[in-house]
């Protein structure tokens, strides 16, 4: 059972689960309001978030959603408080709304290529035989940007866009020095092949760069990651953008150049990434 971690007097957070799609959630608690960030891939999920807030004494006011795919908002009813979302991220939740994710249909989805085999099956473990999902309509939508007064710390919302998913937000606390960046620096999943395009990251990197943070939280890694890590994480990102542009989608002139550059051989990370480059540039 994941258990609530905490890296400021002000921010908790639940680590994410693997085997079941389980997203980061966390809660941001300010002396008169706490928003909380996602609300986790099933009841099960958002309850054992819930339970271990209130025993740290510690209830929501907001809910914010870092974009609408099923393991960041298949909790929202039990969560149940004010929640705010970009108006994409709304407009997909009503189309959520009109599905079933009985296995017949969600067999039928991955066959037409709408779903994820990997999210079809983590559907089916974390729900188990309760599939039905009631998804409230967000309560507050912006377009771009907007902030919240907590008392003595804001949550800035900001539409950032990218491959994974073109409603991604990501949720600012400046006086903490914190970002929660959702899935919006991962690939696009629904393509054909796994993808990142160059426009698309190099627009998200140009969003990214401008935020003075020293903690990053990415939705689906076990550990906040930490600035050095996070400009080396965008680095990469851009350089394999540009490579992918400069060798017309040569796999194996990006590996060279970046592996000559870094004076050490690729781990398997990199090497996937550049891969979903050279897949995002074909279907360019």
């Amino acid at each position: 059972m994941q258990k609530i971690e905490r890296i400021s007097n002000r921010i908790v957070y639940l680590p994410p689960y693997e085997e079941t799609d389980r997203p980061i959630l966390a809660a941001v608690a300010g002396d008169k309001k706490t928003i909380l960030i996602d609300a986790g891939n099933s009841s099960k999920h958002a309850n054992l978030f819930l339970k271990q807030l209130e025993e740290l004494h510690i209830r929501g006011d907001f809910l914010a959603l870092t974009h609408s795919d099923w393991d960041h908002i298949f909790g929202m009813s039990t969560i149940d408080i004010e929640t705010i979302a970009h108006y994409k991220t709304q407009e997909k939740i009503k189309k959520l709304k009109e599905l079933s994710w009985e296995d017949k249909f969600l067999d039928q989805r991955v066959e037409e290529g709408t779903e994820i085999p990997f999210c079809a099956e983590a559907i089916k473990k974390e729900l188990g035989n309760q599939r039905e999902v009631f998804l409230p309509i967000p309560d507050i939508t912006f377009d771009k940007k907007m902030s919240i007064n907590l008392g003595g710390v804001t949550a800035v919302i900001e539409h950032v866009g990218g491959d994974h998913a073109d409603d991604c937000t990501v949720i600012y606390i400046p006086e903490e020095k914190v970002l929660f960046l959702g899935d919006c620096m991962y690939a696009n999943l629904y393509s054909k092949k796994w993808s990142y395009t160059i426009a698309n990251t190099l627009q998200l990197v140009e969003q990214l760069e401008k935020y003075d943070a020293n903690i990053f939280f990415l939705s689906h890694h076990d550990k906040p990651v930490y600035k050095e890590e996070f400009q080396f994480r965008i680095k990469f990102l851009k350089d394999t953008a540009f490579l992918t542009k400069k060798y017309s989608g040569n796999q194996n002139a990006i590996i060279k150049e970046v592996s000559k550059e870094l004076q050490r051989k690729l781990n398997a990370e990199e090497m996937e990434i550049i891969e979903c480059f050279v897949n995002g540039y074909v279907t360019e």
